[in-house]
């Protein structure tokens, strides 16, 4: 442990710390994970907020858990049949039978999403799975069928524990650098704030609180290993960019963060004199065996591409050809009201500059965390969906949690240094998160219950207006109704989404 500590500290040294800060660091290490069991009590805390249902897009996630949990193949046409109704509207005929144009050359059902939170699900529908036959065995009426409530919670129980995974990955990452105070506070500020407790709590089916687990965990192995990496630790990160791209396609912009990393190494190598040959060829080598591990990996998704579509690279998605090649986004992908990452969540905003701060004190670490989120917000910026369609926000961006709340919590412990007591510097950080984390719920209420939009623009005259009165009057019923008459509701907010696909219908 002590020899840790030591190559902790160098690596800080390495980094930009001054003998101060390091001196604040470790006494901030040495006081008790309290902060820790602070995450971890406020996570138990919201576990009534889960909601175990399966609808949108989380039908296509879980449909790649439940058809071979329970079918041992990949016919998806009883999930078509037991999705929410402006899912299975669109699919199937009023009998229940897919509508023919939603055959793949293969003759099965479409299903272009990807396969990563269903390998993430599998331990917890198992067990849940198991404990069903088990009932019936005893005379329990329980249908097994996948989609009865055991299955359910499990479901959005184990995407509730990824997405706190997620969180206190990033929480551990961001504390290297910053104190555990301004970690855990931006941890709390990114966790209210943002776009994951929708994907968290309310829409566990979809997989953006999975991705945010699995960047994070790619993200803090790649620092924790960047200076010296061993064979072992090149497998293990093969092994962890391969899932974070089965739970993701345009994770693979993170990928940028190694990329940046490789190019000031073979650069190194190169201009020394003599050339480092063996060094080179070593490097070359551990690079094809991650390349290796991550394709590995990624088999369960070649594989179900293969079943579904008839190739392999056959995504489902839209083709490259169909990207904004000659007119990206880059400024609507941010500021739109048609779900823009600044304007729906925009404590982002300080989050992001927080990032670019810590890029230009700590390169050797900031630079390809900054180059990471670049990249994948010049990706989505071609990306034609962006908007993300029936979206909280920019859903994209979860997967840049532990990021944002690197870049956040770089930016309070900046903030403190204006001030001579961190205790003032605390209440008024404290104060402001407040702010953006009370008007997020608040928008994620109004999104949840219709009162704007789910897809589309939103006139946020409009939702600044509900904030101050809807939501006041009405969440404390809905909230009743959340806990106590939770199917009702979530048939309530069904029909009013119906409502606004055939509003936004008609010519």
């Amino acid at each position: 442990m002590g020899w840790l500590k030591v190559c902790a500290a160098a690596d800080k040294i390495q980094s930009g710390f001054t003998p101060e800060q390091l001196a604040s660091l470790a006494a901030s290490d040495a006081q008790p994970r309290r902060f820790d069991l602070a995450l971890l009590l406020l996570f138990l805390l919201t576990l009534p907020f889960i909601n175990p249902w399966v609808r949108g897009d989380g039908v296509g996630y879980y449909a790649y858990a439940r058809a071979p949990l329970i079918n041992h193949n990949l016919d998806f046409t009883y999930d078509y049949q037991s999705a929410n109704e402006s899912f299975r509207g669109l699919r199937c005929e009023p009998d229940g039978t897919p509508k023919e144009q939603f055959r793949t050359v293969t003759r099965h059902l479409d299903n272009h999403f990807t396969v990563g939170p269903a390998i993430l699900w599998a331990p917890f529908l198992l067990v849940a799975h198991g404990g069903v036959l088990l009932a019936r065995a005893f005379g329990a009426q329980v249908p097994a069928d996948g989609y009865s409530a055991p299955y359910r919670l499990a479901m959005a129980l184990a995407t509730c524990l990824y997405g706190f995974l997620g969180l206190l990955i990033s929480f551990r990452l961001a504390r290297k650098y910053v104190s555990p105070l301004w970690s855990f506070v931006a941890t709390l500020g990114i966790w209210g704030a943002s776009s994951l407790p929708v994907y968290m709590y309310f829409n566990p089916s979809w997989s953006h609180a999975h991705s945010a687990f699995v960047c994070a965990l790619f993200l803090c192995y790649w620092d924790h290993t960047r200076e010296r990496r061993s064979l072992r630790q090149w497998l293990l990160m093969g092994l962890i960019v391969g899932l974070m791209l089965d739970v993701y396609y345009a994770n693979l912009m993170l990928v940028s963060v190694l990329v940046i990393e490789a190019l000031r190494q073979y650069t190194r190598l190169l201009l020394a004199r003599p050339v480092a040959w063996p060094e080179v060829f070593r490097l070359i080598g551990r690079h094809l065996l991650f390349s290796l591990i991550v394709v590995f990996v990624m088999i369960p998704t070649f594989a179900s591409r293969w079943v579904v579509y008839g190739g392999p690279f056959k995504t489902g998605y839209l083709s490259l050809r169909d990207f904004l090649w000659n007119s990206p986004v880059f400024f609507s992908i941010l500021f739109s009201s048609n779900h823009g990452l600044l304007s729906w969540t925009p404590l982002i905003l300080f989050s992001i500059a927080g990032l670019a701060l810590f890029a230009l004190r700590v390169p050797k670490v900031g630079v390809p965390f900054f180059i990471g989120f670049v990249a994948f917000y010049t990706f989505m910026a071609f990306y034609p969906d962006w908007a993300g369609i029936s979206s909280f926000g920019n859903r994209f961006f979860t997967s840049l949690t532990a990021l944002f709340i690197l870049g956040l919590g770089y930016l309070l412990r900046r903030f403190a240094g204006f001030f001579a007591r961190q205790r003032t510097a605390l209440v008024l950080a404290t104060a402001v998160l407040l702010c953006f984390v009370l008007w997020n719920l608040g928008l994620i209420y109004q999104w949840g219950t219709h009162l704007v939009p789910a897809r589309g623009p939103i006139s946020f005259q409009e939702a600044a207006a509900n904030q101050f009165t809807v939501v006041p009057r009405q969440l404390t019923s809905h909230l009743r109704s959340y806990f106590f008459r939770r199917s009702d509701l979530m048939r309530q907010i069904e029909e009013r989404d119906l409502e606004q696909i055939k509003k936004n219908a008609e010519p």
